[in-house]
């Protein structure tokens, strides 16, 4: 049999060639119903302009020798002879009044020859043309001339669209112009038809008769400056803007018509409709010279794209059956061909697979044993046979149960006589039991039963996996789990005995830090003790005196002086007072308490406690003034505390100065207040100022302090939430810089 030729190769060349012929097959169908109907739509638009241009002629016809025949009328003379006579202009405004009705005219009207209208039909309207001047009307200009005269346009007194006919009154000379104006109206609407859009035009090209409301007073293409001039000058459109129709392409179809695209917008700009999408016409016209019109009819091109459209769908349909066609006869013919390919290979196939599944069972490393539907052994694979020992000779015909150890063959005859049953314990048909070897040893193997069919007949089929690793390893892994968790149990029971000598060592440091903070400010007490005997040894000694003097007063019966001295000793035990107060309020603990604290107070404690010294030294302290309404969160004593170690130690550095100043200024913010501490000192080695409130770290000379102010200071702030920092000032002095968080006025009201 001859060799199936495979014609892969040949599939994306003939797709390509199959697209590219539907591909001209469907532009060759659209172009060809495409031209066939727009041929049948050129043919029914030039039907319909004839019978347009008919109706037209005759409406304009019908009042064409109105004019001329009411020229000849004596009562026109009368009037034109003399306008003043009101009795003959009442008679003539109801003659022209009754013609205009029995005619079906708009307005009739008579002028004199300077243009001023003498006499109309609508002489009882509010908007009566009697008295108004249409001199600059060409159907004035045209009758004046001796000869008719026609004229569109629109009235600039009832700005409604009229025609005009107008006939000079007069035999030898002109006396006058009678003018007969007709609605167009009535024509328009008399034009209906859905597909088919009409147009009037001047012989300028402005549209003044459209179905389109839209296209009214549009022109059919931009007007020329002269042209535009010329038309407002007679004042033919009144005062409407005459913008061209937006036309964004045009393509001349025949010598009587053209295809056009119009977009449907008021816009005119050419370079406005760039990239807008439009409605396709089919424009014809036909010219009316003797009426000055022009005829333009113009029909969408929906029903011609919607028959192109049609006739591709049903080309595409065509093409397409075709295609199935052909491609199931070609897919006929290829399942012939793979039959008789089939039919040739197919012995080889099922002798291979034969072979292929025969050492793929012999070289598997799991057990196969092969049972009939009694559980008897009809075959097993070598694996098999290393497993239990035993030749295949041995254990044919045998029953399977022969190599399971006792306890376990219940739940393998389970599987074999009710294998829909599940088997209690197990989710899987997998069960792990015993294997037994012809020498009588056990060993552990995973079980699993499964049916088959061979010839109609039910037979089962035993796969045996040897899992004495495995379970080895389990109790492997058993006994490390065992020993991990006492591992971590252990070393739980030391973590536990570590964190409770952490939160032991964490307390006593806390207390350690308490009793620290307290013994500097015992320190600084100590300073202050030495400053405050000075300051009492002189009211002591004053008070003596003014004692002595008030006993010798009092033993002369000088009572007066002795008042006098009585109230000096009460005045220096008052300011003994004061000088004693800061050794009070300076000892007292803190109450650990953080809560809202007025920096006005700060300022007074810290002032109270340090006054003498800053007396005694000249030394000014600065405050802002804005303190007073600030609130800061934290605990009274300890910010005095730290406010009093930065005023110290500004005192200590401008002991060598002559104008010892600090200046405290204040920043504040929604969140934040921030004071900075400058004193006029010499400012810090730039070397120190990463070490400045270290414990034990001071530069002053030794008896003069421990260098512990600035650290406890700085973990006071720090345990508050806050930040202490220092730096120099480009002016010269050191700046302590102390942020606190600021209270909100839900904290302050608390505190109220």
């Amino acid at each position: 049999m001859p060799q199936i030729i495979d014609n892969k190769s040949l599939r994306i060349p003939a797709l390509i060639i199959m697209l590219i012929l539907f591909a001209i097959t469907m532009w060759q169908v659209s172009s060809w119903v495409r031209s066939n109907e727009l041929s049948k739509l050129h043919q029914l638009l030039e039907a319909d302009l004839g019978r347009y241009a008919v109706n037209l002629r005759n409406e304009l016809d019908k009042f064409r020798s109105l004019p001329e025949l009411m020229a000849s009328n004596g009562s026109l003379e009368q009037v034109l002879g003399d306008p003043t006579d009101r009795v003959k202009v009442h008679y003539l405004n109801m003659y022209l009044e009754e013609v205009a009705r029995i005619t079906g005219a708009s307005d009739i009207y008579l002028m004199s020859p300077e243009g001023d209208t003498l006499a109309a039909s609508n002489w009882k309207q509010t908007n009566s043309f009697i008295g108004r001047n249409f001199h600059y009307r060409p159907y004035f200009q045209q009758a004046l001339q001796g000869r008719s005269g026609r004229y569109f346009a629109l009235g600039t007194t009832s700005k409604k669209r009229g025609y005009y006919f107008s006939h000079p009154v007069g035999i030898a000379q002109v006396d006058g112009v009678i003018v007969v104006k007709i609605d167009l109206n009535d024509i328009e609407e008399q034009w209906s038809d859905p597909l088919v859009d009409l147009m009037v035009t001047d012989d300028d090209g402005v549209i003044f008769i459209s179905t389109r409301k839209e296209w009214k007073f549009k022109t059919l293409a931009p007007l020329s400056e002269e042209v535009l001039r010329r038309i407002i000058k007679s004042r033919r459109y009144a005062e409407q803007p005459l913008s061209s129709l937006p036309v964004i392409n045009q393509i001349k179809y025949s010598d009587d018509g053209e295809l056009i695209t119009v977009v449907e917008t008021d816009e005119s700009d050419p370079k406005t409709l760039k990239g807008l999408a439009g409605v396709e016409y089919m424009r014809m016209g036909i010219d009316m010279p003797e009426a000055e019109l022009n005829i333009i009819a113009m029909a969408k091109l929906t029903t011609v794209n919607r028959q192109v459209w049609n006739a591709v769908v049903l080309a595409a349909i065509g093409f397409l059956i075709i295609v199935l066609l052909v491609s199931f006869l070609l897919l006929r013919r290829k399942i012939v061909l793979e039959r008789l390919r089939y039919k040739l290979h197919a012995t080889e196939a099922l002798e291979a697979s034969e072979a292929r599944v025969r050492a793929i069972i012999d070289n598997t490393q799991a057990g196969l044993i092969t049972l009939d539907n009694q559980g008897r052994i009809e075959s097993f694979n070598p694996t098999a046979v290393s497993l239990f020992e035993y030749s295949f000779e041995q254990l044919r015909g045998h029953y399977f149960s022969q190599l399971i150890d006792t306890p376990d063959r219940a739940i393998c005859w389970r599987m074999i006589t009710h294998p829909e049953l599940p088997m209690p314990g197990h989710h899987e048909p997998v069960i792990e039991v015993q294997g037994k070897r012809q020498n009588g040893s056990l060993f552990p193997i995973e079980l699993t039963i499964g049916q088959m069919e061979d010839q109609g007949e039910r037979k089962f089929v035993a796969t045996i996996h040897d899992i004495t690793e495995r379970k080895e390893y389990e109790e492997h892994l058993r006994q490390a789990r065992d020993e991990l968790e006492s591992r971590v149990d252990k070393r739980t029971n030391d973590l536990q005995t570590a964190n409770t000598r952490l939160r032991k060592e964490i307390q006593e440091h806390e207390n350690t830090q308490n009793e620290l903070i307290q013994t500097a400010k015992m320190a600084v007490l100590g300073q202050l003790s030495a400053g405050i005997n000075h300051e009492l040894n002189q009211p002591l000694t004053a008070i003596r005196a003014y004692a002595d003097n008030a006993r010798s007063f009092l033993q002369m019966q000088k009572l007066e002086p002795v008042e006098d001295n009585l109230k000096e000793i009460s005045g220096l035990t008052e300011r003994m007072s004061k000088i004693i107060a800061p050794l009070k309020v300076f000892s007292r603990k803190t109450s650990g308490i953080v809560e809202p604290i007025s920096l006005k107070s700060v300022r007074e404690g810290a002032m109270s406690i340090l006054y003498g010294r800053l007396d005694s030294e000249s030394v000014k302290v600065l405050w802002p003034e804005e303190l007073d309404d600030l609130y800061v969160m934290g605990d009274m004593v300890r910010l005095e505390q730290v406010a009093v170690n930065l005023l110290s130690n500004a005192m200590q550095a401008m002991e060598l100065q002559e104008d010892k100043r600090v200046e405290i200024s204040c920043q504040s913010d929604e969140s934040n207040v921030q004071l900075r501490f400058r004193d006029a000192g010499p400012g810090i080695n730039p070397g120190d100022l990463d070490k400045v409130f270290e414990p034990f770290y001071t530069t002053k000379e030794m008896g003069q302090g421990l260098g512990l102010g600035l650290s406890i200071s700085h973990r006071i702030v720090d345990s508050l939430g806050g930040r202490l920092s220092a730096n120099n000032h480009p002016d010269g002095g050191a700046v302590f810089i102390l942020e606190l968080k600021r209270a909100t006025h839900a904290d302050t009201a608390m505190l109220g």
